[in-house]
Protein backbone atom coordinates (compact mmCIF):
# COMPACT_ATOMS: atom_id res chain seq x y z
CA UNK A 1 0.00 0.00 0.00
CA UNK A 2 4.33 7.54 4.14
CA UNK A 3 2.09 4.57 4.22
CA UNK A 4 3.38 0.96 3.74
CA UNK A 5 1.77 -1.26 1.08
CA UNK A 6 1.07 -4.80 1.98
CA UNK A 7 3.32 -6.65 -1.07
CA UNK A 8 4.26 -4.03 -2.78
CA UNK A 9 6.99 -2.76 -0.48
CA UNK A 10 11.16 -1.76 -1.15
CA UNK A 11 13.71 -4.53 -1.08
CA UNK A 12 14.47 -6.34 2.40
CA UNK A 13 17.31 -7.77 3.36
CA UNK A 14 17.90 -10.77 1.53
CA UNK A 15 20.64 -12.01 3.80
CA UNK A 16 18.24 -11.81 6.63
CA UNK A 17 18.02 -15.32 9.22
CA UNK A 18 14.36 -16.59 8.33
CA UNK A 19 15.07 -19.48 10.15
CA UNK A 20 14.79 -19.43 13.78
CA UNK A 21 14.62 -21.68 16.03
CA UNK A 22 10.79 -22.32 16.74
CA UNK A 23 10.17 -21.84 13.01
CA UNK A 24 11.14 -24.44 10.24
CA UNK A 25 9.35 -25.05 6.51
CA UNK A 26 9.09 -28.37 5.52
CA UNK A 27 7.69 -30.27 2.54
CA UNK A 28 6.11 -32.97 3.87
CA UNK A 29 2.06 -33.24 4.15
CA UNK A 30 1.55 -34.43 7.71
CA UNK A 31 -0.35 -32.53 10.85
CA UNK A 32 -3.59 -32.73 9.30
CA UNK A 33 -2.17 -31.25 6.03
CA UNK A 34 -3.90 -33.12 2.75
CA UNK A 35 -2.79 -33.64 -1.11
CA UNK A 36 -5.11 -31.43 -2.57
CA UNK A 37 -6.61 -33.84 -5.18
CA UNK A 38 -9.25 -31.87 -7.79
CA UNK A 39 -12.85 -32.08 -6.94
CA UNK A 40 -15.65 -33.19 -9.86
CA UNK A 41 -17.67 -29.94 -8.87
CA UNK A 42 -16.34 -26.85 -8.21
CA UNK A 43 -17.47 -25.18 -5.08
CA UNK A 44 -18.61 -27.99 -3.54
CA UNK A 45 -18.20 -30.60 -0.63
CA UNK A 46 -16.95 -34.09 -0.86
CA UNK A 47 -18.66 -36.81 1.23
CA UNK A 48 -15.96 -37.32 3.33
CA UNK A 49 -15.44 -33.31 4.07
CA UNK A 50 -18.70 -33.04 5.49
CA UNK A 51 -18.22 -36.12 7.77
CA UNK A 52 -15.35 -34.18 8.50
CA UNK A 53 -17.12 -30.84 9.21
CA UNK A 54 -15.99 -28.82 6.38
CA UNK A 55 -18.51 -26.07 5.28
CA UNK A 56 -18.52 -23.87 2.31
CA UNK A 57 -17.65 -20.26 2.79
CA UNK A 58 -18.24 -19.84 -1.17
CA UNK A 59 -20.98 -21.98 -3.12
CA UNK A 60 -20.02 -20.04 -6.92
CA UNK A 61 -23.44 -18.34 -7.05
CA UNK A 62 -23.05 -15.76 -4.70
CA UNK A 63 -20.83 -13.54 -2.46
CA UNK A 64 -23.12 -14.30 1.18
CA UNK A 65 -20.89 -14.52 3.58
CA UNK A 66 -18.35 -11.48 2.40
CA UNK A 67 -18.18 -8.21 2.75
CA UNK A 68 -15.37 -5.49 2.06
CA UNK A 69 -13.05 -4.43 5.07
CA UNK A 70 -14.42 -1.84 7.21
CA UNK A 71 -17.87 -1.55 4.69
CA UNK A 72 -21.04 -3.61 4.76
CA UNK A 73 -20.65 -3.46 0.98
CA UNK A 74 -19.92 -6.97 -0.87
CA UNK A 75 -17.45 -4.75 -3.38
CA UNK A 76 -18.91 -4.75 -6.83
CA UNK A 77 -15.28 -5.34 -8.32
CA UNK A 78 -15.56 -8.50 -7.01
CA UNK A 79 -17.26 -10.45 -9.94
CA UNK A 80 -18.99 -14.27 -9.78
CA UNK A 81 -16.97 -15.59 -13.19
CA UNK A 82 -16.88 -19.26 -14.22
CA UNK A 83 -17.59 -20.40 -10.74
CA UNK A 84 -14.90 -18.20 -9.22
CA UNK A 85 -14.50 -14.99 -7.29
CA UNK A 86 -12.85 -13.01 -9.68
CA UNK A 87 -11.47 -9.39 -8.95
CA UNK A 88 -11.98 -7.03 -11.86
CA UNK A 89 -9.42 -3.89 -11.63
CA UNK A 90 -11.01 -2.08 -14.40
CA UNK A 91 -9.95 1.82 -12.29
CA UNK A 92 -7.59 2.02 -9.19
CA UNK A 93 -7.29 4.59 -6.21
CA UNK A 94 -4.92 4.15 -3.33
CA UNK A 95 -3.34 0.38 -4.39
CA UNK A 96 -6.94 -1.55 -4.27
CA UNK A 97 -9.33 -1.70 -6.86
CA UNK A 98 -12.30 0.77 -7.29
CA UNK A 99 -15.35 -0.73 -5.71
CA UNK A 100 -13.42 -3.78 -4.46
CA UNK A 101 -11.36 -3.88 -1.45
CA UNK A 102 -10.46 -6.56 0.44
CA UNK A 103 -12.96 -9.14 1.02
CA UNK A 104 -13.99 -10.55 3.92
CA UNK A 105 -15.72 -13.49 6.15
CA UNK A 106 -18.24 -12.51 7.98
CA UNK A 107 -17.22 -14.69 11.04
CA UNK A 108 -14.23 -14.98 12.90
CA UNK A 109 -11.92 -17.79 13.00
CA UNK A 110 -9.49 -18.86 16.28
CA UNK A 111 -8.23 -22.56 15.27
CA UNK A 112 -9.03 -23.70 11.85
CA UNK A 113 -8.39 -25.74 8.36
CA UNK A 114 -8.86 -23.50 5.32
CA UNK A 115 -8.89 -24.81 1.87
CA UNK A 116 -9.06 -23.25 -1.52
CA UNK A 117 -7.56 -22.66 -4.97
CA UNK A 118 -6.14 -19.80 -6.48
CA UNK A 119 -4.82 -18.24 -10.03
CA UNK A 120 -3.54 -14.64 -10.83
CA UNK A 121 -3.30 -13.15 -13.64
CA UNK A 122 0.34 -12.12 -15.38
CA UNK A 123 2.25 -10.07 -13.40
CA UNK A 124 -0.49 -10.19 -10.72
CA UNK A 125 -0.27 -9.91 -6.80
CA UNK A 126 -2.61 -10.83 -4.23
CA UNK A 127 -3.11 -12.54 -0.85
CA UNK A 128 -4.93 -15.01 1.79
CA UNK A 129 -5.35 -12.81 4.90
CA UNK A 130 -5.94 -14.44 8.52
CA UNK A 131 -6.52 -13.29 11.49
CA UNK A 132 -7.76 -9.96 10.36
CA UNK A 133 -9.87 -7.42 12.80
CA UNK A 134 -11.93 -4.43 11.93
CA UNK A 135 -12.65 -1.30 13.42
CA UNK A 136 -12.10 2.43 12.36
CA UNK A 137 -8.75 2.76 13.93
CA UNK A 138 -7.26 0.02 11.51
CA UNK A 139 -6.86 1.57 8.01
CA UNK A 140 -5.98 -1.58 6.49
CA UNK A 141 -6.52 -4.99 6.76
CA UNK A 142 -2.29 -6.08 7.24
CA UNK A 143 -2.03 -3.76 9.97
CA UNK A 144 -3.93 -6.71 12.12
CA UNK A 145 -3.76 -9.86 9.48
CA UNK A 146 -1.10 -12.07 8.56
CA UNK A 147 -0.67 -13.17 4.49
CA UNK A 148 -0.01 -16.14 2.76
CA UNK A 149 1.29 -14.33 -0.57
CA UNK A 150 -0.38 -14.74 -4.29
CA UNK A 151 1.94 -14.07 -7.00
CA UNK A 152 3.22 -14.35 -9.95
CA UNK A 153 6.55 -15.91 -8.84
CA UNK A 154 8.08 -15.27 -12.69
CA UNK A 155 7.08 -11.57 -13.23
CA UNK A 156 5.78 -10.08 -10.80
CA UNK A 157 8.66 -7.69 -9.14
CA UNK A 158 7.75 -8.88 -5.28
CA UNK A 159 9.25 -12.00 -6.45
CA UNK A 160 12.65 -10.38 -6.59
CA UNK A 161 11.97 -10.15 -2.59
CA UNK A 162 12.65 -12.58 0.16
CA UNK A 163 10.00 -13.96 1.89
CA UNK A 164 7.53 -11.93 -0.84
CA UNK A 165 7.47 -14.87 -2.42
CA UNK A 166 3.91 -17.19 -3.67
CA UNK A 167 3.61 -19.35 -0.26
CA UNK A 168 5.56 -17.15 1.90
CA UNK A 169 4.21 -15.74 4.73
CA UNK A 170 4.59 -12.25 3.83
CA UNK A 171 7.59 -10.54 5.07
CA UNK A 172 8.01 -13.05 7.85
CA UNK A 173 9.01 -16.37 6.87
CA UNK A 174 10.23 -17.86 3.16
CA UNK A 175 8.23 -21.21 2.32
CA UNK A 176 9.91 -24.36 1.06
CA UNK A 177 10.01 -26.04 -1.12
CA UNK A 178 8.62 -24.06 -4.06
CA UNK A 179 5.35 -25.66 -5.32
CA UNK A 180 3.48 -22.54 -7.31
CA UNK A 181 2.71 -22.86 -10.83
CA UNK A 182 2.44 -20.65 -13.37
CA UNK A 183 0.28 -17.62 -13.66
CA UNK A 184 -3.28 -18.25 -14.93
CA UNK A 185 -3.24 -21.25 -13.89
CA UNK A 186 -4.83 -23.20 -10.44
CA UNK A 187 -2.98 -23.91 -7.32
CA UNK A 188 -4.48 -25.41 -4.39
CA UNK A 189 -4.10 -23.73 -0.58
CA UNK A 190 -4.35 -25.84 2.67
CA UNK A 191 -4.25 -23.23 5.96
CA UNK A 192 -4.04 -25.08 9.37
CA UNK A 193 -3.79 -22.77 12.35
CA UNK A 194 -4.47 -25.04 15.44
CA UNK A 195 -3.23 -23.71 19.21
CA UNK A 196 -0.60 -21.31 17.70
CA UNK A 197 0.81 -23.85 15.26
CA UNK A 198 0.69 -22.03 12.02
CA UNK A 199 0.55 -24.46 8.37
CA UNK A 200 0.77 -23.96 5.18
CA UNK A 201 0.24 -26.16 2.02
CA UNK A 202 0.61 -25.16 -1.66
CA UNK A 203 -0.41 -27.63 -4.30
CA UNK A 204 -0.03 -30.88 -1.73
CA UNK A 205 3.25 -30.30 -0.23
CA UNK A 206 3.77 -28.64 3.18
CA UNK A 207 5.70 -25.77 2.20
CA UNK A 208 5.71 -23.59 5.95
CA UNK A 209 5.41 -24.61 9.56
CA UNK A 210 6.01 -21.96 12.56
CA UNK A 211 4.57 -21.28 15.92
CA UNK A 212 2.47 -17.81 16.52
CA UNK A 213 2.58 -15.53 19.31
CA UNK A 214 5.65 -16.55 20.99
CA UNK A 215 8.84 -15.11 21.79
CA UNK A 216 10.42 -15.78 18.44
CA UNK A 217 6.90 -14.56 16.81
CA UNK A 218 7.30 -11.23 18.49
CA UNK A 219 11.30 -10.96 17.17
CA UNK A 220 10.09 -12.06 13.42
CA UNK A 221 7.63 -9.10 13.77
CA UNK A 222 10.42 -6.55 15.13
CA UNK A 223 12.20 -7.47 11.77
CA UNK A 224 9.54 -6.72 9.57
CA UNK A 225 7.74 -3.72 8.00
CA UNK A 226 5.03 -4.58 10.57
CA UNK A 227 6.99 -3.31 13.03
CA UNK A 228 5.27 -0.18 13.17
CA UNK A 229 1.92 -1.74 13.52
CA UNK A 230 1.55 -2.84 17.58
CA UNK A 231 -1.44 -5.03 17.24
CA UNK A 232 0.16 -6.84 13.87
CA UNK A 233 0.13 -10.64 14.69
CA UNK A 234 -1.43 -10.16 17.75
CA UNK A 235 -5.24 -11.39 17.59
CA UNK A 236 -5.99 -15.03 18.52
CA UNK A 237 -9.03 -14.80 16.44
CA UNK A 238 -10.18 -12.85 13.12
CA UNK A 239 -11.51 -12.89 10.00
CA UNK A 240 -10.35 -14.53 7.00
CA UNK A 241 -9.63 -11.96 3.89
CA UNK A 242 -8.90 -12.14 0.15
CA UNK A 243 -6.70 -9.53 -0.69
CA UNK A 244 -7.48 -6.68 -3.68
CA UNK A 245 -3.75 -5.77 -4.63
CA UNK A 246 -5.45 -3.93 -7.74
CA UNK A 247 -4.50 -7.05 -9.64
CA UNK A 248 -6.79 -9.81 -11.22
CA UNK A 249 -7.07 -12.86 -9.49
CA UNK A 250 -9.21 -15.84 -9.28
CA UNK A 251 -10.63 -17.80 -5.96
CA UNK A 252 -12.55 -20.70 -5.62
CA UNK A 253 -13.48 -23.64 -3.46
CA UNK A 254 -13.38 -21.96 -0.48
CA UNK A 255 -13.86 -23.80 2.70
CA UNK A 256 -13.15 -24.33 6.53
CA UNK A 257 -13.48 -26.53 8.74
CA UNK A 258 -13.08 -25.09 12.86
CA UNK A 259 -10.73 -27.24 15.26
Amino acid sequence: MAVIVSCNSAETDKTANTTADSTTTENKTDSGLTSGSSLSEDNALTEAERQDGFVLLFDGKTKSGFHVFNKTTDGSAWKIDDNSLHLDPKEQHDAQTVGGGDLLTTEEYENFHLKLDWKVDTAANSGILLYVKEAPSYKRTWHTGLEMQVLDNQRHPDAKIIKHRAGDLYDLITSSPETVKPALEWNKVEIISNNSLLEFSLNGTKVLSTQLWNDNWKKLIEGSKFKPFRDFGTFKKGRIGLQDHGNKVWYKNIKIKKL
